[in-house]
């Protein structure tokens, strides 16, 4: 049996072996483990000091359109109750 995968524009196929893992030997481990190694070395490295400014930045742009932030106004929350109750 084999699963598709989709990552990035990119099908893949594995095999399924339904094994768990301390059903695997030591060398089926290592290959795994060398695979996914593999697959991580291939990812671009970036400096956590320029994505947390990056995300700060874009966080700070969309602050404005934050409902949370800003509030909702009454005449557009449609949680706002219809009716009340008058006592008199």
């Amino acid at each position: 049996m084999t699963a598709h995968h989709e990552f990035e524009g990119k099908k893949t196929e594995r095999k399924l072996t339904g094994k768990m893992a301390r059903d695997l030997s030591d060398k089926e481990i290592m290959a795994m483990e060398l695979a996914q190694l593999q697959k991580e070395v291939k990812n671009e490295r970036i400096p956590v000091s320029t994505t947390a400014k990056e995300l700060v930045a874009w966080i700070e742009s969309q602050a404005a359109e934050d409902h949370l932030l800003k509030g909702i106004p009454e005449d557009k929350n449609p949680f706002k109750e219809k009716g009340g109750c008058l006592i008199t």
